[in-house]
């Protein structure tokens, strides 16, 4: 089995509610917004965010700011919130002492998910990035797996290892891509979908597991 290995990056390596949470606040405290407002992004960017959900704010709350300058605020204070475990950054660490060839699969802005990598320190222990925002597709679409192995200077012909949060997106995408896959548990686990090769509560429990396979 090829020692490759694709991490999702939002609720895998990072906790990606904790920092939306204190971006939406630092948000409309610099700008002075009503709770309302506050609970309106909350609810509509829970899940993902881009420039148009402030295009609609702007809209729905008649706000005088431009919407591309609240989107450009927002990507800059998720980037500055979001933080990555020092035992997870050391996990990187130890696979890639190990020989392993690692990179991040995740569905997003390029912008964004990138500014998030830099900021955590993890851009500095991967060797190749598949932004969904990059080629307009998303997990669980293999081409974006493919994409990020190809940037690893790797092929998914001799095979790899997928770890994520997201049953759907991760788990079945990485199956469909020809990988192993470790799931996070998390999100819930839809019905009929394939089970994962391995569950886990922590993603240093993954690593754990891909140190310990043997070729």
């Amino acid at each position: 089995m090829s020692r490759l290995a694709l991490f999702d990056l939002d609720g895998t390596l990072i906790d990606r509610q904790a920092a939306f949470s204190e971006a939406v606040t630092n948000l409309c405290r610099a700008r002075a917004l009503d709770p309302d407002i506050e609970q309106w992004l909350r609810t509509e960017m829970a899940v993902r965010a881009n420039a148009e959900d402030f295009v609609r704010l702007r809209t729905v709350f008649g706000l005088e700011s431009p919407a591309a300058h609240l989107w450009q605020e927002y990507a800059a204070l998720i980037a500055a919130a979001a933080t990555c475990r020092t035992d997870v950054l050391e996990g990187l660490a130890r696979l890639r002492a190990a020989a392993w060839t690692i990179g991040i699969v995740t569905n997003g802005t390029s912008g964004i998910q990138r500014a998030k990598l830099t900021a955590t320190g993890i851009a500095e222990l991967v060797d190749g990035v598949a932004v969904s925002g990059d080629m307009e597709m998303r997990k669980p679409d293999p081409r974006l797996f493919e994409l990020a192995a190809r940037r690893c200077g790797r092929s998914l012909a001799d095979g790899g290892w997928m770890i994520g949060d997201d049953p759907a997106g991760d788990i079945a995408g990485g199956h469909q891509a020809g990988l192993r896959t470790i799931w996070l548990r998390g999100l819930p686990w839809p019905d009929g979908l394939k089970t994962a090769h391995h569950t886990v509560d922590d993603v240093t429990d993954a690593i754990d597991i891909l140190l310990n396979e043997r070729e």
